[in-house]
């Protein structure tokens, strides 16, 4: 078949609709839940936008073959806006199982008729028969062997594009902590002779050849700090030329890990200008990881400083373990003054030194409430 022109696709993964978010606090898991319901109707607008002709999900629409039925619903009612076909491939979470997400769907005739689900392995033509997509459905959430193996015999009519379309780890090309299950060949896109290879599974953005991508996830979902948040734009030149890709900003929400060393007050004050330089502090969740040593009142400004931060990020979390206490003599003075408060002072701060983490974090958090209440007492009036 003759090439009509470039051919334009959107690439995304890992929308895991109806991903639970246990890590974060319950109004903040459900909002993130909402959204990935929501970024559908971003990306059906940048299929618009882009005039792609055509988008591809590879893998992991669903984080569970357990999600409701109005999930179900409500995420056709979205795709419905798509202008163009959408192959949606079964990836570890929502795999294509005799009884699944899929066979759900189908019982309910709710995929609209653009949407194409790939359950099998076998040649899907799209675009009007100017390409053809290869996809390796996952049957079960972790497949021993290569799946996309059966794209090298795939025959194809000359001229017409052969996109891969598939769900899993390329082995030896991702971080440690990628999952091992369903293994991917590295040069897959080479022997298959594909014009690109769309993947999923992990999810940040990652080029492994120039005919192979991870889109990553469209919308943040964790602090790996692994350019997630995006959707790819492929122009497809055809003619053996290698692929135009455009990662496109898709997420809303920014996960963000900062880790940092407090000593004295001027720490504190740069913690605070670094976190002025949050952008959208009310989207951000922010996991602060904190060492270092303060005194009681540095522990006593860093408290309100946290409770400022509290109520303008969306969720803050704060790990505190390797943040010791280091009272002065003065404060310790002051303690020794009310008698028995300063000997109880004492003991509390040689147990906040002690080896044991979690005896000595539950030291320091005593030993900083009784200086709170100490001061609090101090200053009222006789």
């Amino acid at each position: 078949m003759a090439s009509e022109g470039p051919l334009r696709l959107l690439h995304t993964a890992d929308w895991q609709i109806g991903k639970g978010f246990a890590f974060v606090g319950g109004d903040t898991a459900a909002l993130l839940r909402e959204r990935r319901i929501e970024m559908l109707a971003d990306l059906a607008r940048l299929a618009r936008e882009e005039a792609v002709d055509l988008v591809l999900v590879a893998g992991d629409v669903f984080d569970a073959q357990t999600v409701a039925d109005r999930t179900l619903l409500r995420t056709c009612e979205q795709l419905a806006a798509f202008p163009v076909p959408v192959v949606l491939l079964p990836g570890n979470h929502d795999a294509a199982r005799a009884e699944s997400v899929w066979s759900r769907l189908d019982a309910l005739g709710a995929l609209p008729e653009q949407c194409i689900a790939a359950l099998a392995p076998e040649p899907v033509p799209v675009a009007g028969g100017r390409a053809v997509v290869l996809p390796a459905p996952l049957r079960r959430r972790r497949e021993p062997e290569d799946l996309t193996a059966w794209f090298d015999e795939a025959e194809t009519a000359p001229g017409v594009l052969r996109i891969g379309l598939a769900h899993g780890t390329v082995t030896g090309r991702l971080p440690a902590e990628a999952e091992r299950h369903n293994p991917l060949a590295e040069d897959r896109a080479a022997t298959a002779r594909l014009d690109y290879l769309a993947l999923g599974d992990w999810h940040g953005t990652v080029e492994i050849a120039p005919r192979a991508w991870y889109a990553g996830t469209p919308e943040p979902d964790g602090f790996r700090g692994n350019a997630s948040g995006q959707a790819l734009v492929v122009e497809l030149p055809g003619g053996g030329a290698d692929p135009v890709v455009r990662p496109v900003a898709t997420g809303r929400f920014r996960f963000e890990r900062l880790a940092v060393s407090l000593d004295d007050a001027a720490d504190l004050d740069a913690l605070e200008a670094r976190l002025e330089d949050l952008p959208s502090a009310g989207d951000t969740l922010l996991r602060l990881v904190l060492a270092g040593s303060l005194t009681l009142e540095g522990h006593a400004g860093l408290d309100a400083l946290l409770a400022r931060w509290d109520a303008r990020l969306r969720e803050l979390e704060v790990d505190r373990t390797a943040l010791v206490v280091a009272a002065t003599e003065e404060e310790l003075a002051a303690f020794a003054r009310d008698g028995f408060v300063g000997e109880a002072a004492r003991r509390l701060l040689a147990l906040a030194e002690s080896a044991d983490a979690e005896e000595a974090t539950t030291a320091r958090d005593a030993l900083q409430l009784l200086h709170a209440e100490h001061r609090a007492l101090r200053r009222e009036p006789s």
